[in-house]
């Protein structure tokens, strides 16, 4: 058989392998997303999908796949061919279901390999502007001597609101009542007219009623201050030293994909995240742009599944 033939058969059994001759990107990509069009995620993922398309010159196809909580999208990418074509929104709600889901056909460590971090989402400690908490000491101290007696809000058990109430809960030894809601309208809502306390949630929407002063924002939740409100300090300098709970939106691909493909995703991944016009575009939906080496996106994925196991354990969440 000669050396042609030979590979002219490989092409053909082997779809998935990229050959050292091939140019990576030589035809179309595709971005999956586990939600449906126009939320969050898929705003980020469009707005580097275009720049991936203007640079490399290949279409760049954002594939909407929603359902089951993400987990629909996560298993379809989780199983593409590992040749750098099919890329993963990971999120930090995938982190969350690592642990919240008993029965996942995928696991998002095991089957993904990173590419990198593209933006995270702060979250916001607010309370009623009635309430005499000043700073997050004043609802911790409260809340010890007041055991359950505050009540916070979140989109329901197991979302993010949840779980960093949770992780606050779990660090600083005090417990709060969860009000279960089906949006963060109705939390904004209630937390104004005094029905509950508090809620740590994504800032975007509270910051006009924050703005407006019909809501007193404490802290935020990300390690370091938010660049949309730096003159609020983080939970962890406010009192609670670690603490960190984002939202955070990443890209992934199949584990086996080749390193060389994974690296050159993420180099140019990392190149569009410095575009003014991209980071605009992002800032215009609560986002940060971040960016990252393949290695730290894989071990942030770890230590975010890590870190809400424990809080899922701690709290002993469990879907109805």
């Amino acid at each position: 058989m000669t050396i042609l033939r030979a590979l002219a058969l490989c092409a053909v059994l082997l779809p998935g392998v990229v050959f050292a001759g091939e140019s990576f990107p030589s035809r179309p990509l595709r971005v999956v997303v586990s939600y449906p069009p126009a939320g969050a995620t898929d705003i980020l993922a469009r707005t580097v999908a275009l720049k991936l398309n203007e640079t490399w010159g290949q279409p760049v196809i954002v594939d909407n796949r929603p359902g089951a909580s993400g987990n629909i999208g996560a298993e379809y990418a989780a199983r593409a061919t590992p040749d750098g074509y099919t890329i993963f929104v990971s999120t930090g709600s995938h982190a969350i279901g690592a642990s919240l889901y008993k029965k996942l056909s995928y696991d998002l460590i095991r089957d993904f390999a990173g590419v990198s971090l593209i933006a995270t989402t702060p979250s916001v400690m607010v309370v009623n502007t009635s309430l005499p908490f000043k700073d997050v000491k004043s609802v911790i101290a409260y809340a010890k001597a007041n055991p359950g007696k505050l009540s916070f809000g979140s989109a329901g058990m197991g979302s993010m609101a949840h779980l960093s109430v949770e992780l606050f809960s779990s660090m600083t030894g005090t417990r709060f009542l969860h009000v279960p809601y089906k949006g963060n309208t109705g939390i904004l809502a209630d937390i104004i007219g005094g029905q509950i306390a508090f809620t740590i949630d994504s800032l975007p929407p509270y910051l006009p009623m924050i703005k407006a002063g019909k809501l007193r924002a404490l802290a935020v939740t990300p390690a370091k201050r938010s660049t949309t409100v730096p003159e609020l300090p983080t939970i962890a300098e406010a009192g609670v030293p670690g603490y960190e709970a984002v939202g955070w939106f990443g890209l992934a691909v199949p584990a086996a994909t080749p390193r060389d493909v994974v690296n050159r995703l993420s180099a140019e991944v990392v190149r569009i995240l410095q575009m003014p016009d991209v980071k605009a575009r992002m800032f215009e939906v609560g986002a940060e742009p971040s960016g990252s080496t393949p290695e730290q996106f894989d071990q942030h994925v770890k230590s975010e599944v890590g870190k809400f196991a424990k809080v899922i354990q701690y709290a002993n969440v469990e879907l109805q």
